[in-house]
């Protein structure tokens, strides 16, 4: 079985500030699949929604809520990919 990468940094970034939820969740969804399984996906967003939208999705899609992360412009929210 291949090794899963452990990483906290994001293979990908979705950018969706600018966009209110559920658009950010909308398209991380729609980009999940671009990391393997274990690796980590970034979704900026600065809505003040998507603080708390983001990390519910993520326990109701059974993947991990890695962290919240303060930007410039909004936040940087790291999830790792379960499934």
């Amino acid at each position: 079985m291949p090794e899963r990468p452990t990483s906290q940094q994001p293979l990908v970034t979705v950018e969706a500030v600018g966009r209110k939820c559920p658009i950010p969740i909308i398209m991380l969804a729609a980009r999940l699949h671009e990391v393997p399984i274990g690796a980590v996906i970034a979704v900026t967003a600065d809505d003040p929604a998507a603080s708390a939208d983001i990390p519910s999705w993520c326990r109701m899609k059974m993947h991990e809520f890695v962290v919240e992360r303060p930007l410039a412009v909004g936040s940087a929210f790291h999830i790792r990919r379960m499934y």
